[in-house]
């Protein structure tokens, strides 16, 4: 039997059943007995010889309960089933992994198509990037702190990688500040932490719009006077040759964490190529 034909016969069971009981009892609005009543002297439980009875007005309020919570439940029930269709709508089927060729479960796309400007004020888009192992970080360069950290993270772990395992993978960072961070700015901010670090920039649009294919957070936050600050969840992704993102790494790892990581998705490709 259908969800909303069992709630509406039960509530009409329920308001039949008080309905009887009224002409019963009459006008008494309360009965000496209800069920079994325990006995102070003998201490048991004994059964009235009467009928069970419960009062009235408690029992008139226990049958309106009975239209006021099935559509509560309803709605309930429907919210749930919109947010999880609206997470459905959201994730897309991948198929088969590339590298296990298992079929994966539905998950958010994560990654897109992009044109920005680099260091050296040339346009460049993702089939640039073809054919390479990236690791792309969004930050900017006048973060106080957790910024200038990442970085040297990233720089560290890609020369722990090319120095002891021979494996090449690209820097690139992308400024999330894009009015200040220009292509200078860029050039002599990566320099100071590795000359192979790719700078992007450019319109904040473009800047905007490539953020939200790969899920970055950023918010500006005004300070004294004409200053600002940037929050941002500092997002790094390692990107496959054919620009697909295989993992996200937030700042809980540390270089050597980090370059064992990828050392592990490296091989994972090596193997199922």
């Amino acid at each position: 039997m259908p969800i909303s034909r069992f709630i509406f016969f039960s509530a009409k069971r329920r308001f039949a059943h008080a309905s009887n009981l009224l002409p019963r009892f009459g006008s008494s609005k309360r009965i000496q007995s209800c069920g079994y009543t325990k006995s102070a002297k003998n201490n048991y439980y004994k059964k009235p010889t009467g009928h069970p009875v419960v009062n009235v007005e408690t029992q008139a309020s226990r049958s309106s309960g009975a239209y006021i919570i099935p559509p509560i439940l309803l709605g309930f029930g429907g919210l749930l089933a919109f947010l999880h269709y609206n997470d459905e709508r959201r994730a897309v089927k991948i198929g088969k992994d590339s590298y296990t060729g298992s079929d994966t479960a539905a998950a958010p796309i994560i990654g897109g198509p992009f044109t920005l400007v680099n260091s050296e004020n040339q346009i460049v888009n993702e089939q640039d990037f073809l054919g390479n192992w990236v690791l792309l970080y969004f930050g900017y360069t006048s973060s106080p702190d957790i910024g200038p950290d990442q970085v040297r993270i990233m720089a560290k772990a890609i020369d722990t990688l090319e120095s002891k395992e021979n494996l090449k993978v690209l820097p690139v960072f992308v400024t999330i500040d894009p009015q200040r961070d220009t292509p200078a700015q860029l050039r002599a901010y990566l320099k100071e932490f590795d000359p192979r670090i790719v700078g992007l920039g450019g319109p904040v649009s473009a800047v905007r719009q490539m953020a939200q294919e790969y899920r970055v957070y950023f918010k500006k936050v005004e300070e004294e006077g004409d200053d600002y600050l940037v929050e941002s969840s500092h997002s790094m992704y390692l990107i496959d040759p054919k620009m697909k993102v295989v993992r996200c790494f937030g700042v809980e790892y540390n270089a050597e964490q980090l370059s064992k990581e990828i050392l592990k998705e490296l091989k994972k490709h090596q193997v199922n190529a």
